[in-house]
């Protein structure tokens, strides 16, 4: 066997997120995942501080992408510059790996240490949005309001989007699902 073989964290998140199906996540080991993927522990713990973080390593790439997007856009109102963001994050982030996210967001949403978890970092993002509209449109109600806004229907068309048989894009869903949220606040 090589001493070396690329794609080391893209093989112990799929080791990993297999695991996890297989027996649950409290149940698996580091040792597990690093023996499923023909790794050692130190290459696992140079790309992740512990299993949690194999589910949660795209996290900070994410609010990056997203507040870039936010800041580059042009669109007239602030929940626009959002879902435009959110949009294009997907398309570029999200949609080709449609199977792997969809597992991980099952393996999260049957451990509730994990969801809250997933709920802090949400709630992260939507301040790290507020920021950049605050930054933009100068008024930090209205960039609040517009950051919580999106992130609802952003979570409302990712919850879709995981559903098994669900085979429309996450940007499909998210105009939906924004379409909606108009329609209901009027």
């Amino acid at each position: 066997m090589p001493r070396w073989k690329p794609d080391a964290a893209e093989r112990l998140q799929t080791a990993a997120l297999e695991l996890f199906d297989q027996q649950g996540f409290e149940r698996t080991t580091v040792a597990e995942i690093v023996a499923r993927a023909e790794l050692t522990q130190r290459t696992f713990f140079n790309h992740f501080a512990d299993k949690r973080e194999v589910l949660f390593r795209l996290s900070s790439v994410l609010q990056e992408e997203i507040v870039r997007e936010i800041a580059a856009g042009d669109e007239a109102s602030p929940l626009d510059a959002v879902v435009r963001a959110l949009e294009v994050v997907a398309d570029r982030m999200f949609e080709n790996q449609r199977a792997v996210v969809a597992r991980r967001y099952a393996v999260i949403a049957a451990n509730p240490e994990l969801l809250e978890r997933e709920l802090g970092k949400n709630a992260a993002l939507t301040e790290a949005i507020a920021d950049a509209l605050h930054a933009r449109c100068g008024d930090p109600e209205t960039a609040f309001l517009a950051a919580g806004a999106a992130m609802l229907a952003q979570q409302a068309a990712f919850r879709q989007w995981t559903r098994p048989g669900e085979t429309r894009t996450l940007r499909d869903l998210l105009s939906d699902a924004v379409r909606s949220l108009r329609m209901t606040v009027g």
